[in-house]
Formats: C-alpha cells, structure tokens, sequence
C-alpha cells in the first residue's frame, strides 16, 4: 500500500516535471515563442524543484511524510491552475518555477516513505518500481496532453496537471503512513554536506541526465520541427519510451539487489546510454525507421538508472537521514535538469546533430566520475538505509 501510494503520488507530478515537453509545440504557437523560450518553459519546473528540494528532504526527515506531500502537491495543484491563466512568456515561466518548487516535495518524501518499509536485500526492486512513478506520468501525460492541447488548448492540459498534482496529495492524506523521524536538522544537514561520496555519486548521475533530458525533453519538437512528424505521432512515441522504461526501472533495480551492488549495473548503463545517444546524433537526418528505434533505445536507456542513483545515495548517509541525502541528490541532479533544457535549445538551434553529440558526452564523462567510487562507498546489503517504519 506505501509503495503504490508513493509511486502514485509522484506520477502525478511526474506528469507535469517529465511529460510538459509533450507541450513543446503548443507552447511555442500560443504564446508565440522561440526555440530558446521553450527551452526554458520547458526548464521552468526543474528550476523551482532546485531551489526545494533538499530543504523538502529536511522536513521529510523531521515531520511526518504523508503530510509533507500533500501540502506541496496542494499547492503545486493551485500554481499549475495559476499557470493556466497566463498569457505571458514571464508569468508562464514564473508559475512553472512555483509549481516545481512546491510539486518537489513528493520527489524525497515519498522516496523516505517507500524506503523505511523494505528491507535492504529488497530496496533496488521496492525503489525501481517507486522510480516507475517518472515513466507512469511521463507516460500518461505524453499521451493525454497534446490531446487536450488540442481539443481545448494549453489551458486545459494545465488544468489537467493541476488535478493530478492534487489527486496525488489526496493520495498521500489518505494511504502514506511515514517512518519515525524526529532526527536534528544539525544532523541531517551537516551529514550529507560532508559526504563527499555522496557529493561524487550525486555529480556522477547528475550527468546521466544529458542524454535523458535531450531525448525525453526535445524528442517531440525535434520530430516535428526538423522531421515534420506530426505532433501526436511524436507525443505517442515518447510515450513508448516512457512505458518502456517502466520495465527498464523495476529490471535495473532488481539487478543490483541480486548482485548486491549499485554501481556496477550504474556504470555500464552509463556507458550504454552514452553510445545510444551518440546514435541518435549520428542519425538525426537518416530514415525514420533508423531514426525511431534509435530514440527508443537511447530514451529507455536514460530513464533506467535513477533507482540504482536513488539507492546508492541514501545507503551513503545511513539510517535517519535519508530524506535529507536524497533531497541532497536531487537538488545536484535538479542543476542538470534547470540548465540542460535552455543549453540544449540554444545548441539545437544551430545543429541538432550537435546537440544530441553534446548529450551523449553527459553519462560517459559521469561514468569516470563513478569510477572513483568502490562498492564500499555505499553501506552494505545487512545495513538498513532507513529507520523502522511506524506501526
């Protein structure tokens, strides 16, 4: 039950921080933007998230979770409302960076909830499926929200995730039961400060995502500005790489419980996604049906890592303070993901094949990083990452 309502909870926001590229080109028609605005709309809400996300960790660490998430997907509901009623590039952009930084407080919190329920031998596949939330609302808002766009503009979709965002608080009200907390926010915070492990394995992956913001973010606007694909055909296929990565997630995850390792299974994902995309580049003017599975397999690939990522940094820190180690983490990665999407447009907008080039470098030079990180860098399978859950 704790782990359907955290991986519930944060689909519904996942709809809004993964699926708004499915927007791209609506956005760009209704309020008149360039390739550069829409990059940085598209950056909106990893902007916000940046700015919260490790204090959303401390409150995780030291209040009760459920409630934690219900209040910032409240709010994040009410700014996404908000954004609906814009008619600006600014206010847009503006709203977006409020609801990123209220909808991240699921982004820790949940990922705590989940984590103080399963034992270590188990956490990779408990976290893979949790990590599933991203690709579940990747996945439904790749598919619903162009259609909506459509039938009654971007209004409407905005409204869309702005249910979601609360439907997903309800979620966490009702269902979620937190750990026991209570630790000092001294403690939480100076632990993960200090860590330079953590302060590695958070800069590593932080480049992972390169290559998955490239693909997951542009995918739709590169198919149908430069391929003249329709903008539902390419909306369904980032859809597909979403679905397809679901499976990817709860695999990876339940690799590196069987080997009980994290980083092994981490690296070589890094290297592979980094050859992927480099495909993608190579290919951005081939036929579609070189082009298509190219996306496919360089998407998957992007989005399959992050349970192992999410694992690794709160065995790093230890018991009570995993809320603080994973908003730590997501604020390091949460720099990639506000920067990348204007970065990449101003690129793309010269050369795609650049672009894409420039992504792939991401996971291979963050795969050196982790290679300075040995198996004992992370706390051991007999070790619990969190806290005894609450009765």
């Amino acid at each position: 039950m704790i782990l359907a309502a955290g991986t519930l909870a944060q689909a519904s926001f996942s709809a809004t921080s993964v699926a708004l590229p499915a927007l791209g080109p609506a956005f760009r028609s209704e309020y008149h933007l360039s390739l550069r605005q829409v990059g940085v709309v598209l950056a909106a809400v990893g902007i916000g998230m940046l700015f919260t996300l490790l204090p959303w960790g401390l409150l995780a660490d030291t209040l009760d979770e459920r409630w934690v998430i219900a209040v910032g997907l409240t709010a994040c509901g009410a700014a996404l409302a908000g954004a609906a009623s814009t008619h600006t590039y600014t206010s847009l952009t503006l709203m977006l960076v409020l609801a990123g930084a209220l909808g991240a407080s699921v982004n820790a919190a949940s990922g705590r909830a989940v984590m103080a329920w399963f034992p270590p031998a188990e956490l990779g596949l408990a976290l893979g499926i949790r990590q599933t939330a991203i690709p579940i609302g990747g996945a439904a808002g790749a598919a619903i929200l162009p259609v909506l766009a459509s039938a009654g503009g971007i209004r409407l979709a905005l409204l869309a995730l702005a249910g979601s965002a609360v439907g997903g608080a309800t979620l966490a009200a009702v269902f979620i039961r937190g750990s026991v907390a209570g630790a000092t926010v001294e403690t939480i915070v100076g632990r993960p400060l200090r860590e330079k492990r953590l302060w590695l394995l958070s800069a590593g992956t932080a480049l992972y995502l390169t290559s998955q913001i490239g693909i997951t973010g542009f995918v739709v606007l590169f198919l149908h500005e430069h391929r003249h694909v329709s903008t539902h055909a390419a909306a369904a296929l980032l859809a597909g790489i979403n679905v397809l990565a679901i499976g990817a997630r709860i695999f990876s995850g339940r690799i590196s419980d069987r080997v009980g390792d994290r980083l092994a299974p981490l690296r070589t994902i890094g290297v592979a996604c980094g050859v992927a995309t480099a495909a993608v580049a190579a290919a951005t003017d081939a036929p579609l049906w070189l082009l298509v599975p190219a996306f496919v397999v360089a998407g998957t690939l992007s989005m399959s890592w992050n349970a192992l990522g999410y694992a690794a940094a709160a065995e790093v820190v230890g018991a009570g303070k995993t809320g603080a180690a994973l908003g730590f983490q997501q604020t390091i990665l949460g720099v990639v993901v506000a920067a990348a999407p204007p970065l990449f447009a101003i690129v793309a907008a010269s050369s795609w094949r650049l672009a894409y080039a420039l992504a792939a470098a991401g996971p291979l030079f963050g795969t050196a990083l982790l290679l300075r990180l040995s198996p004992t860098a992370v706390r051991s399978r007999g070790t619990s990452a969190s806290p005894p859950a609450a009765p």
